[in-house]
């Protein structure tokens, strides 16, 4: 509604030039009137859906009237709908083209009528002030309202994404610590397992306590499935494996796993190791141990911690062929080496595992003693308010060069016209020394240019007394003086003068 109550305002402010300039007292008639405003209505009724089109119709009405485009009841017109076009119109290209059309149908009029190619020069000079510079301030007010209203909504956006955020973060935290949990007590459960499994079958115990070993055995495998399959459906897919395992050095988890019944072989020959590295390690043997408790229990397990060279960690976790078969119930889960390599690939090192040749298993991670620097990654906000900045900055750019061309254009145009002009009524010096007093016109036109000036510089002296006509023409292509004067009487050359 308020949109509507804009163009009418804006129809009837604009209709004020037509009355005033077209109405019959000022030459002008009441059809005509008729004619202008119901055009203007027209452009205001399309101009929101098609902005170039109020433009065409007030560029049209203004030639129609005048070739030199400026015309006073069409001018305020021009100006208002070239601001409105710039300002509403999402692509530049048919205004382009219509700042093509009108110099073009300016010119057709002016040759179709015998006018002077001056005329043009002023229909140029027009077209530039009041349609192509209302248009580019209104292209340079839709570009900064667009910058402005880019980041109202990226401000908008970001303080929503902020809370989300905020909840993410929170379900992630939870997520990580329900796989910490999974790492520890999959890790401990394993090794309950493990030593249940060795009291079920200790001959020194009694039916009634083997029997029990075997129940807690059981369980344990139980409680190991059920927390895999809680964990599993907390950690989504792509999510990042947990960084925080358990504080405990590498010596600490063996001694562990010791004293939980698993023969495990340490050899470890590294220094100091950063704190992301150091984890990645302690995850590594944390899970081959589990690995070998499930999959081969009573075989013996090496560890071996070893640094290569000065930049990398070797973790290697190595189980022979166990003399017995795994226990029922501890098989594994599949998702501990996805999430182990996810771990090493964030450490900057990389997982290989697999069987060796003499069917035993090995897990293997080679890690980087420096930790990666993290890669910087611009949050998606100021990314897109750098793309509506570099927009902005490309659509002032185009307001910038399209007028310079323009005016470059111009004046490129008006000199080679203005040279050409000037040509046209260049006298040779040879020429004029081979005109003589007495030789009648039709012997003198071969010599003398296209045509002659339109009329003597300010200082020439008066012409001869008693002459027919006289005409003047160039002596010098690029100066306006000195002239040459050539005066006729009974279609003979009178009398021929250097000016002044």
């Amino acid at each position: 509604m308020r949109g509507r109550v804009f163009d009418g305002l804006l129809w009837l402010l604009l209709c004020v030039p037509v009355v005033l300039f077209s109405a019959p007292d000022d030459g002008g008639s009441w059809p005509r009137v008729a004619a202008g405003a119901a055009a203007l209505a027209a452009g205001m009724a399309l101009g929101r859906r098609w902005p170039t089109v109020p433009l065409v119709l007030a560029a049209a009405g203004s030639l129609a009237v005048s070739p030199e485009l400026f015309t006073p009841p069409y001018a305020l017109a021009l100006v208002a709908f070239g601001y409105l076009a710039g300002r509403r119109a999402q692509r530049t290209r048919p205004a382009l083209w219509l700042f093509a059309a009108v110099p073009l149908a300016g010119l057709a009029r002016i040759l179709a009528t015998g006018g002077a190619l001056t005329q043009w020069f002023a229909l140029l000079l027009s077209g530039a002030l009041t349609l192509v510079a209302p248009w580019l301030i209104g292209r340079y007010v839709r570009q900064y309202d667009r910058l402005v209203r880019s980041g109202w909504e990226l401000a908008d956006r970001m303080e929503r994404e902020q809370e989300a955020v905020a909840d993410r973060e929170r379900l992630r935290e939870r997520s990580r610590i329900a796989g910490d949990m999974h790492d520890s007590l999959g890790h401990d459960l394993a090794l309950l397992a493990l030593r249940a499994g060795a009291l079920e079958l200790d001959p020194a115990l009694g039916p009634e306590q083997q029997r029990a070993a075997g129940e807690l055995r059981r369980a344990a495998a139980d409680a190991t499935g059920r927390l895999r399959d809680i964990i599993g459906v907390l950690r989504e897919d792509g999510e990042d494996a947990p960084v925080a395992p358990p504080d405990e050095t590498v010596a600490d988890l063996v001694a562990r796993a010791r004293a939980s019944g698993l023969t495990v072989t340490l050899d470890d020959t590294t220094g100091p190791v950063p704190g992301m590295t150091a984890r990645a390690v302690h995850r590594v043997i944390q899970e081959g141990l589990t690995n070998a408790a499930k999959h081969a229990p009573g075989a013996p397990v090496r560890v071996r911690v070893h640094t290569p060279d000065d930049a990398h960690v070797h973790a290697d976790v190595t189980t022979p062929p166990a003399d017995g078969t795994p226990g029922p119930g501890l098989a594994s889960g599949g998702t501990g080496l996805v999430g182990l390599d996810e771990r090493v690939r964030l450490a900057g090192g990389t997982l290989r595992h697999g069987a060796t040749p003499e069917g035993g298993f090995t897990l293997s991670a080679a890690l980087p003693l420096r930790s990666p620097a993290p890669r910087p990654t611009a949050p998606r906000s100021a990314r897109e308010l750098d793309l509506a900045r570099r927009q902005v900055r490309r659509g002032l750019a185009q307001a910038i060069w399209i007028p310079l061309a323009l005016l470059t254009a111009l004046g490129a145009l008006m000199a080679g016209v203005g040279l050409y002009t000037q040509h046209q009524t260049y006298l040779e010096p040879e020429d004029y020394t081979r005109l003589h007093v007495g030789t009648p016109r039709p012997y003198i036109t071969p010599f003398l240019p296209a045509r002659p000036l339109d009329g003597p510089p300010p200082p020439a002296p008066p012409e001869p007394h008693g002459m027919d006509e006289c005409f003047y023409y160039r002596s010098t292509l690029l100066a306006a003086i000195p002239v040459y004067r050539l005066c006729y009487e009974d279609g003979h050359l009178a009398d021929k003068a250097k000016l002044p």
